[in-house]
């Protein structure tokens, strides 16, 4: 993104977060963090500090160099916040930035922490009448306490099956079951990621994905095309394929879908974004069943690499990378000053 922004119109500060979570002034360079497999980017600890606004009639942000200097970096219009997972998109970061009245890219505190958590995004699309996948829900403590009714609960949703954690992103700590001797160790991995995971039926059918658009306020909802991920030589689509573009995965983009089909789960990627209040931007992915399409998670900030699907939907229906990204700020500009 920092290489594709338009620079005729925007002037970019970037701001990393270190492992440690301070938000440090990072060079404007793209090339610094592109995505190897050898060696993921991190986000160094140059020793610089940034400094939010004190207050909501101020967006001036500043930053305290590693001197103790401090400097302003003018007042900020919109900032885009380019974050997978915890404490980034669950609604934490959109909260900050919230307190400190400034405007920001995709879905609200609420929307951003419904979908980061499966457990609840499950339950309030299946209020809302859009198909999911059958899910056990089990803590911590149940696994501690009653192993034996975990399993039980497991069991009769079938396997093959998944074991996620109820809040991480990217494949983070997912598992294939297809043994139930495998079972403790998969809920070990997911319980490593968050005190509650979710088993959930394996879905036989095609894995599609569309992209939402929120609109501007008094606009409507927009979906793309669909892409679909084809599974050759893994087990399912992990973070090694989906950032790595490890082998074994094939993205399809546009989908073979027909005219029917592709009006009916655009419809349903938009009742779902707006099911869970969502703002900006989503991926939906579904499973295409004999029976019909069953949602499987909806993501409020999706993967924006090169190999990513999000953009490549887009791509394929007609709006550019630079133009989806100017799309995003156009409509939280307009969100924040209506």
């Amino acid at each position: 993104m920092l290489a594709a922004i338009d620079r005729d119109r925007y002037d970019v500060i970037p701001v990393g977060i270190t492992h440690e979570g301070a938000f440090t002034l990072q060079p404007d360079d793209a090339a610094r963090f592109a995505l190897n497999a050898e060696a993921l980017p991190e986000v160094e600890d140059n020793g610089t500090r940034i400094v939010w606004p004190d207050s909501v009639a101020s967006r001036e942000l500043a930053v305290v160099a590693a001197d103790g200097t401090r400097s302003s970096l003018g007042p900020v219009d919109v900032v885009f916040p380019i974050l997978h997972g915890p404490w980034g998109e669950d609604g934490t970061v959109q909260g900050m930035l919230e307190l400190v009245g400034l405007p920001y890219v995709g879905s609200g505190v609420l929307a951003s922490a419904l979908g980061m958590d499966k457990h609840f995004t499950k339950t309030v699309l299946q209020q809302a009448g859009i198909p999911v996948a059958p899910w056990e829900t089990v803590t911590a403590y149940q696994w501690r306490t009653d192993p034996g009714a975990v399993r039980a609960a497991a069991e009769a949703l079938g396997l093959p099956a998944f074991v996620k954690p109820a809040r991480a992103g990217s494949s983070v700590g997912v598992s294939k079951v297809s043994s139930w001797d495998d079972l403790p160790a998969a809920i070990d991995l997911a319980l490593a990621e968050d005190d509650r995971v979710l088993i959930e039926s394996s879905v036989v059918g095609r894995e599609v994905e569309i992209a939402v658009l929120g609109g501007r306020p008094g606009e409507p909802t927009r979906a793309s095309v669909a892409g679909e991920i084809v599974i050759t030589g893994r087990e399912f689509y992990d973070f090694a394929a989906k950032y790595l573009d490890a082998p074994g995965i094939e993205l399809v983009c546009p989908a073979a879908l027909t005219d029917a089909e592709l009006a009916v789960m655009r419809d349903l990627g938009v009742r779902a974004f707006d099911a869970i209040g969502g703002e900006g931007l989503a991926r939906v992915d579904f499973f295409l069943t004999p029976d019909g399409f069953v949602v499987n998670e909806i993501n409020t900030m999706p993967g924006f690499t090169p190999i990513s699907m999000f953009p490549r939907c887009w791509q394929e229906s007609g709006l550019s990378y630079p133009d989806l990204i100017d799309e995003l700020i156009q409509v939280a500009l307009a969100r924040a000053a209506a």
